[in-house]
């Protein structure tokens, strides 16, 4: 999946402001972005249902618009919430959605509804209403629909919105599932821990535009470095730490016997046990960690994480 220059605007507010994004064939893509920043937008202007005001899109090496019939039926989506005939059963609604589908195979039909039932846990719920499933079941069944043939494309807009810690875990274990055999995953998020537990790849959007965008080991590589050092001798670690070039935070009352401080990815940490062990320092414990993905959230788009919009 590709865009450049995408650009949507609704009167005088561009909701999408010249975004270029590629999504790598056989990734999980976490696609981020606070409440309001364009999110759910560029995934309709992506899949042909909202026109975009400006650039383009290709989808499975296709120019969009001109190659919708034809690349469509290869795409899975879930997109603001599922949507279905409340007074047809869960089965039902598959069994009308499926028929719908261009050269949908009628004598398997059956088959594949029960097969993408039983893949999201819903068989048995099947014969039930639609208008009685909670928001978890309803979120499955619309799972179940994406679901319904081999796709080669799935995107997915809060995909767990709704389930229980267990349900969860499954629709995680699908995803991983599924991209294990090929399937290109596209994800919209607002959970840190799925993100990370899930994705190959993540974009962030802040105010319409694209800020970042790469693979999740780059987006982690690329923020700062931080030294933890636990000791009684913070005085002297300060001093020591200050003395090898690295800026060192302020003392803190709540913690006092650590010292941090900015770590320079050319700094090896050994060197810096080894300079505190010099000074008379009595280290406790030494860490150096990259920042959590949160905190590269937050220092990307200035935002607390929302991004149910």
């Amino acid at each position: 999946m590709e865009a450049s220059g995408l650009t949507k605007i609704f009167g005088k507010q561009r909701a999408v402001d010249e975004l270029t994004l590629t999504v790598p064939r056989g990734a999980v893509f976490g696609f981020l972005g606070p409440n309001g920043s364009g999110k759910t937008t560029t995934i309709r202007m992506l899949l042909g249902l909202v026109a975009p005001t400006s650039g383009s899109i290709s989808l499975l090496g296709e120019r969009m618009p001109g190659a919708l019939a034809s690349v469509l039926p290869q795409v899975g989506a879930l997109v603001e919430g599922p949507a279905g005939y409340p007074f047809l059963s869960g089965r039902d609604n598959l069994i009308r959605l499926d028929a719908a589908e261009a050269g949908s195979d009628a004598a398997t039909r059956a088959l594949r509804v029960a097969s993408a039932l039983d893949r999201v846990g819903l068989t048995h719920a099947a014969a039930k209403k639609a208008h009685a499933y909670s928001l978890g079941m309803k979120q499955r069944l619309g799972l179940a629909n994406a679901l319904l043939r081999r796709r080669e494309l799935l995107v997915l807009d809060e995909p767990t919105n709704g389930l229980d810690p267990q349900g969860t875990r499954e629709v995680r274990a699908l995803i991983r599932e599924l991209a294990a055999d090929g399937t290109t995953v596209f994800l919209s998020s607002h959970l840190l821990s799925e993100i990370e537990q899930l994705c190959t790849h993540v974009a962030v959007m802040s105010a319409g535009r694209l800020v970042t965008q790469g693979t999740l080991d780059e987006l982690r590589a690329a923020s700062e470095r931080r030294l933890v050092v636990t000791t009684p001798d913070t005085d002297a670690a300060r001093r020591a730490l200050i003395a090898r070039g690295l800026a060192v935070d302020p003392a803190s009352a709540d913690a006092p016997d650590t010292v941090a401080a900015a770590l320079p990815a050319q700094v090896p940490v050994e060197e810096l046990t080894a300079a505190l062990v010099a000074a008379d320092v009595r280290v406790r414990g030494i860490a150096a960690s990259g920042a959590t993905l949160e905190e590269r959230f937050v220092a990307l788009t200035g935002e607390g994480f929302d991004v149910a919009g």
